[in-house]
């Protein structure tokens, strides 16, 4: 396999990825070319494209004459979020019922291998691939879209799980056992795992 080589833009992207999805860059917060260039080292139009690379992820928005910055996702924004993605997973549960996802099993696996001082952005990344790969599994490319709609909105909700996941045990154990309940059937008991899956506390706005 050969390996590809990470550009500049790559590599700050990444970077301002995991900030951003470990909470470390703070929802509202603007992200000056000129102060990233300074603390990175690198040159404005390198800053330029990584943050576009964002913006175009959803992690952060730019705006005419100002500086990108990181979406603020209230509680009410996530409640509208949870109102469109629970009939979607539902329907994804139900329609997996008896069957395992080894996409999943994988991505779970990773999580529960990540240490204990991970970022909490590869904690994001794997708990987007587990729930990605169950919708992949349906293989429903309509469903894959809409979900891909959600995505950025997902993710930046997941920022605030650190603190209601504290405790990386009980987020492996809950998607354990939604996946168990996903493998075993039948279509109800799945269905009713996904929605006590997605049913907790986004913690304080």
């Amino acid at each position: 396999m050969k390996l590809r080589p990470v550009s500049t833009v790559d590599a700050l992207a990444a970077e301002l990825r995991r900030r951003v999805l470990s909470g470390e860059i703070a929802p509202g917060t603007a992200l000056p070319e000129q102060e990233l260039s300074g603390r990175y080292g690198v040159a404005r139009p390198t800053v330029r494209e990584a943050l576009a690379v964002l913006v175009h992820e959803g992690l952060l928005r730019r705006e005419p004459n100002r500086s990108a910055h990181v979406p603020e996702v209230t509680l009410e924004d996530l409640a509208d979020l949870m109102f469109v993605r629970r009939p979607l997973e539902n329907l994804m549960a139900a329609k997996l019922a008896g069957s395992r996802v080894p996409a999943a099993d994988r991505a779970l696996s990773r999580m529960a291998a990540l240490p204990p001082d991970a970022p909490w952005a590869d904690v994001v990344a794997e708990h987007m691939a587990l729930h990605e790969a169950l919708v992949v599994a349906v293989g429903s490319p309509r469903l894959e879209r809409l979900y891909g709609t959600l995505a950025a909105e997902t993710r930046l909700g997941l920022v605030r799980l650190r603190t209601v996941y504290q405790d990386r045990e009980r987020l492996v154990a809950e998607h354990l056992g939604l996946l168990r309940a996903i493998a075993t059937g039948p279509a109800e008991v799945a269905r009713r795992a996904m929605a006590a899956h997605l049913d907790h506390t986004w913690g304080a706005d």
